[in-house]
């Protein structure tokens, strides 16, 4: 094929698919230059997921009318001057890629005022190029709004996720900026309703009751560190939480350097060791955390989209992160939390692996209500094919984690919490496609405290939350009344158990799910026994026997394996017998 040069319009496309990937990614240049101009007031809107439309406005510096037509060329920044300028960047912007790459893949147009001229100036763009530019009347300060992203390049739209995963993650995010920037007062509409607002009077911990509720925000600790003796300035700043207040991922670990959203897995992972030994296996700490250091210690030009940063030094990054987030702990309460095991159920009981059956609460509230429980739904056949195992003799527990067995051919070592998640997670479909899920009403019913992206989330899925057992009604800004729960989280804290499905929800590792089995993997992942919990005989051999039912015995929801098999002639060789 011979060589040829790219027509610019093709160019610009390919080169706004690094820049702009979704919605979140225009919504993050886009209040990155309105913090970069000075704004105290930043106001995000957002309809069909930021797809139809995405509006950011501020009270900023604004552009001036002779160099609006400029901001939209490629290239075109007010940030750097040189490549000198590279090497020590204090703003978040500076590429000058952003409007350019946003006009390329949209319906773009702009209404700027400059604080010092008296009119502003509009200008609109189809397809990259400037279609028209006239004055007009506007408050000082930025407003950009982006319609039909992506409507002249189809092949993205096909990779996004529905409008309510992508509204969650421009909430995310707007949230993520409010606890970097608490002196700024930002406010988030989703499809007409008030999502979050920040009150942009500085105080951290306000913005983080905004975004976690009042409850967690009153139990974190400060971080309030700076690096002692010579060397580089590095001084870290933020909250982050006692170990009595965790997560069931990590992705609460928000991280910031001179207040640039970034990720790092050096600084995760400090974070992450500094609460090694104080939380259970499976839990993660929320923190938002600040590393202020010179820029010429870093390189933020390593990434189009400007969310990965290097370090010249690393290991004083990590030791900087590690030593604030211990000092912070060493100075709380490093009380953990007590959780009794279960009992062994006695031989008259119902099984330990069965939820009782409990018939669901009546429903009232503002929402949709779902359709109804009794109407069948159907299901797929499993993802994975059947794939049987054995009749399977169970010999004992080892470790309090699994549970030996013999078979015909050898021994099976059978991961304990693994297999009753896949027990839990068959029974829970099949009752599913029957209409028969049960609830738990709680004898007084819960107010819950939503994120941003955990309140897009519900007001999504609702309906299918209600089907599943969880009866949740609106109840405020960010709110909901939790009025029961599946009957099979019976055991779990209520409220923590909704926000531990959610969280879950919001995971990478059950992508490959329809939203029904995401929830039904969830709620049999929290319902299952866990590693260390001694089960009896009787315990053992049921489960064996009830995962030997199931259409994958060999895998756990996630993809997990739930047994390890040694055959004879392996446990031969390996004795030499043969």
């Amino acid at each position: 094929m011979p060589i040829r040069v790219l027509p610019p319009e093709t160019a610009a496309k390919i080169a706004a698919g690094e820049v702009v990937e979704r919605p979140v990614s225009v919504a993050k240049e886009l209040i990155e230059n309105s913090l970069d101009a000075g704004a105290t007031h930043v106001d995000v809107e957002v309809k069909a997921g930021g797809i139809g439309l995405l509006r950011v406005s501020d009270n900023g510096c604004g552009i001036p009318a002779d160099e609006v037509e400029t901001a939209f060329g490629r290239y075109a920044t007010s940030k750097i001057a040189s490549a000198e300028d590279l090497e020590h960047v204090v703003t978040l912007g500076f590429r000058g890629e952003a409007l350019a790459s946003i006009a390329a893949v949209s319906e773009l147009t702009m209404l700027t005022r400059p604080h010092a001229e008296l009119g502003g100036t509009y200008l609109r763009t189809a397809e990259g190029v400037v279609v028209e530019k006239a004055a007009r009347g506007a408050p000082p300060g930025t407003s950009v709004t982006v319609k039909n992203l992506f409507r002249n390049v189809p092949a993205r739209l096909k990779f996004l996720k529905s409008n309510t995963a992508e509204a969650g993650r421009v909430a995310t995010l707007v949230s993520h900026y409010a606890l970097a920037y608490p002196e700024v007062r930002f406010s988030l509409t989703i499809d007409g309703r008030n999502a979050f607002a920040s009150e942009g009077n500085g105080d951290a911990r306000g913005v983080l009751a905004r975004v976690y509720g009042l409850e967690t925000a009153s139990e974190m600790l400060e971080v309030d560190w700076r690096e002692p003796g010579g060397g580089i300035l590095l001084e870290v700043r933020g909250l982050t939480s006692p170990p009595s207040v965790s997560r069931s991922s990590r992705t609460y670990i928000t991280l910031f350097v001179n207040r640039r959203l970034v990720q790092n897995r050096t600084l995760a992972f400090a974070v992450l060791e500094a609460y090694k030994g104080l939380l259970m296996v499976g839990r993660y700490p929320l923190a938002v955390l600040d590393l202020r250091i010179d820029p010429r210690e870093t390189d933020v030009n390593v990434h189009p989209s400007k969310a990965e940063i290097k370090f010249r030094d690393e290991g004083a990054a990590f030791s900087a992160v590690h030593r604030a987030v211990q000092k912070a702990l060493s100075q709380g309460s490093l009380s953990r939390p007590v959780r009794m095991p279960s009992e062994p159920a006695s031989p008259g009981d119902p099984s330990p692996w069965q939820a009782p059956e409990v018939a669901p609460p009546a429903r009232n509230g503002a929402w949709p209500a779902p359709a109804s429980p009794d109407t069948p739904v159907r299901r797929e056949e499993p993802i994975q094919g059947r794939l049987a195992v054995p009749i399977l003799r169970v010999v004992g527990q080892m470790g309090r984690t699994y549970i030996v067995s013999e078979g015909p051919d050898g021994m099976y070592l059978i991961d304990q919490h693994a297999a009753h998640e896949r027990v839990l997670f068959d029974q829970l479909r099949r009752d599913r496609g029957k209409g028969e899920v049960q609830s738990q009403a709680l004898l007084e019913p819960l107010t819950v405290e939503l994120t941003p992206q955990q309140d897009a989330l519900v007001q999504g899925q609702v309906e299918i939350l209600w089907s599943y057992g969880f009866a949740i009604e609106p109840f405020g800004p960010r709110t909901v009344l939790l009025r029961a729960v599946p009957a099979a989280l019976k055991a779990k804290p209520p409220a923590q158990a909704l926000l531990d499905l959610l969280e879950r929800l919001q995971g990478d590792d059950l992508k490959s799910y329809d939203w029904d089995d995401r929830i039904l993997a969830t709620v049999a992942c929290h319902s299952a026994v866990r590693a260390g919990q001694d089960l009896g005989l009787r315990e053992m051999e049921q489960m064996v026997r009830l995962l030997e039912s199931t259409d994958n015995p060999r895998t756990c929801p996630h993809g997990r394996p739930t047994m390890l098999h040694m055959t004879s002639g392996q446990l031969e060789k390996g004795f030499g017998r043969r």
